[in-house]
């Protein structure tokens, strides 16, 4: 299925109904008088954030949403029924905007999130509702008001614990595959990931956490080069980035620590906000380097980047130093969010 975390929609509220003239006229009652109901409220249209949807892409092909209208009334005071809300599922994560003037409308972070996006019309009065002691029987009824109707510009950015940044080919969606059941494609040769990919990391029975690998980002990506750009705002709502180095390119002009220095400039560039986020240095691909040269060549990486922060030393595809990792991140998570109950 293709991943789209973009999308335009029109929705449409449903139009109350008009109000009724009527007049009673039954047999041995001549004074009856108005009798006109009133019209029925038009249909809101919400969007909900659904757990079995992950991708904006239906929106691509089904893109007006509406509400039904409410019914008009009816004469022997009988009012219309109301117009069927829309509900339209959006996967969590979703930004909401309204198209014409950019205002931020809403943020569905978590399953079951409802946002009214359309307000239905207002239903009409009927005559009965205009009769006094000077106007025994008018003539007088209102019709319902129009449902609200506008564009609406979708972003998903997707909620996880822990995002996978790197240059192409360093290794990033081999991690994601060796440790939950996220299937990105691998190869033995150079290529990059076209879309961001989502997997469950589970450490015990208890304890798991989300984490996302997103395309590859180059130099030049904070203005449009490559896909890496596109999707950096997946990485925004993480608690903790880790920063995936080959600390032996393949058939690369940079060296690691070019290929690590980029990437950070390239974060900066784009948003303050996620250069500063917590990120940890993994240096992947040891494998490649005989076992007496791995702890030398990696501190060579590490006083080049001087680099103050956690580093880890593991090869994804032999599963090298992948455990100790995976535990370590569920210890930060967890440390953290204590924290952030402990601030609220």
């Amino acid at each position: 299925m293709k991943f789209v975390d973009e999308a335009r929609i029109r929705v449409e509220a449903g139009d109350g109904g008009n109000g009724a003239i009527g007049f009673r006229r039954e047999k041995y009652i001549p004074l009856g008088g108005p009798d006109g109901g009133d019209g029925g409220d038009g249909g809101n249209v919400f969007l909900v954030a659904t757990e079995n949807v992950n991708t904006l892409v239906d929106f691509r092909y089904h893109s007006v949403h509406r509400a039904q209208r409410g019914q008009n009334g009816m004469g022997g005071n009988c009012t219309g029924g109301m117009g069927v809300d829309c509900h339209v599922a959006v996967p969590p994560g979703t930004l909401v905007y309204d198209a014409e003037t950019n205002e931020k409308i809403g943020d569905l972070t978590a399953p079951g999130d409802v946002l009214l996006v359309a307000k239905g019309g207002f239903h009409g009065l009927g005559n009965a509702r205009f009769k006094s002691s000077t106007n025994r029987a008018p003539r007088k009824a209102t019709k319902g008001t129009l449902g609200e109707r506008r564009f609406l510009n979708l972003e998903l950015k997707l909620i996880a614990d822990v995002g996978l940044l790197g240059m192409p080919n360093a290794g990033k969606s081999s991690l994601i595959r060796q440790v939950s059941s996220a299937r990105p494609k691998v190869a033995d040769y150079p290529f990059t990931t076209l879309h961001p990919n989502l997997g469950v990391v589970r450490v015990d029975d208890l304890r798991s956490f989300v984490i996302a690998d997103i395309p590859g980002v180059i130099e030049g990506a904070s203005e449009g080069a490559g896909l890496g750009l596109q999707f950096l705002k997946h990485l925004s709502r993480t608690r903790l980035l880790l920063h995936i180095v080959d600390v032996e390119p393949y058939e690369s002009d940079l060296t690691p620590v070019e290929a690590a220095e980029k990437i950070v400039a390239e974060l900066a560039l784009w948003s303050d906000e996620l250069a500063k986020k917590t990120r940890w240095l993994v240096l992947n691909k040891i494998d490649r380097l005989q076992s007496d040269e791995v702890d030398a060549h990696c501190q060579a990486i590490v006083d080049a980047l001087d680099w103050s922060g956690p580093v880890f030393e593991i090869s994804a595809i032999k599963k090298n130093g992948v455990a100790g990792l995976m535990f370590a991140i569920m210890d930060f998570l967890e440390q953290s969010r204590e924290r952030e109950r402990e601030e609220a």
